[in-house]
């Protein structure tokens, strides 16, 4: 696992960064919004289609894991190019686009959006 003063460095030109620690990685958040993950030293990031191909154009592939079923599942997140852990300047770039995306995805608004469950009212 990365730990807190790592990722403060790393993070130094984007701003704090909190960790929460999520089945065997740890959620990268920014406020209460998360926006990436650590795992085993690498940093991941949330992509959409607007900046995935930045990504991709480095050799870089989505995060992947297997269900206990056998089924692949694909994410949205992709490692960051090495290069990008020794460039604090630009990393902080990557970082702050991969915020963009997770303040505006979908995902985020319905969780956001659901209602409170109604208490009962005592008798």
């Amino acid at each position: 696992m990365a730990t807190a003063a790592y990722m403060q460095d790393l993070f130094a030109c984007f701003g704090p960064v909190r960790l929460r620690p999520m089945f065997g990685a740890e959620g990268l958040f920014s406020g209460e919004v998360m926006f990436g993950f650590a795992q085993d030293e690498r940093v991941y990031l949330k992509t959409d289609e607007t900046t995935r191909f930045a990504f991709t154009a480095e050799g870089c592939e989505p995060f992947r894991y297997k269900k206990r079923s056998g089924d692949e599942i694909v994410m949205s997140y992709y490692p960051i190019p090495d290069r990008l852990y020794d460039d604090p300047e630009e990393f902080a770039q990557w970082a702050q686009r991969a915020y963009a995306v997770a303040t505006r995805s979908p995902e985020r608004k319905r969780r956001g959006s659901l209602p409170m469950t109604r208490r009962r009212a005592r008798r």
